[in-house]
């Protein structure tokens, strides 16, 4: 059997001599005669939650990507926006980067799901910042800071907020992962 995602919760599994069924996983149905006499969870059912749970198929509310960093298929919500990252390329609190811009080096806060165009950074965006000109405004903002010598911040956003510690809005395209 053959699991082809469809978008909404919806899925065609096609078996052997071609016969596809529809499955819509949310309501716990199939399109197949064994569900609709038995109605009960039958074989195709069971596939496309086998497939969904092993990361073959995108879940319910989740649509096929490529991650913009890498170009690796992964899974994106269905209503987020491109660019998407992959887990590997987005860069987790404590991550060290490279500005691609300046060659800086900073450490990771936190990834927002915010987009540059939307998160604002005194009288403009991040998106409108001189200095991100020719990023992609629909771009995931990553929070940096500039590590300090002979100190290791802790990257609870939270805590360095409560610290007055000031971190900066990039898009993430401007940063390079580094290690």
């Amino acid at each position: 059997m053959a699991v082809v995602a469809l978008g909404d919760g919806r899925y065609d599994v096609v078996v052997r001599g071609g016969a596809a069924y529809t499955v819509a996983l949310d309501a716990g149905t199939c399109t197949c005669p064994d569900h609709a006499y038995r109605g009960r969870r039958c074989k195709h059912l069971r596939r496309v939650a086998i497939d969904v749970t092993a990361g073959r198929v995108p879940a319910p509310g989740e649509r096929d990507a490529a991650c913009a960093d890498c170009g690796a298929p992964t899974f994106a919500d269905a209503d987020a926006p491109d660019p998407v990252y992959c887990d590997d390329c987005t860069p987790d609190p404590g991550a060290v980067v490279r500005d691609r811009e300046r060659g800086d080096v900073l450490v990771v806060v936190e990834t927002l799901s915010a987009r540059a165009r939307d998160v604002a950074v005194g009288d403009h965006t991040v998106a409108t910042h001189p200095t991100n000109d020719g990023y992609d405004p629909a771009d995931a903002v990553v929070e940096a800071l500039y590590p300090r010598r002979n100190s290791t911040p802790t990257p609870e956003p939270e805590r360095l907020r409560e610290r007055g510690v000031r971190t900066y809005a990039f898009p993430r395209g401007r940063l390079e992962r580094l290690g």
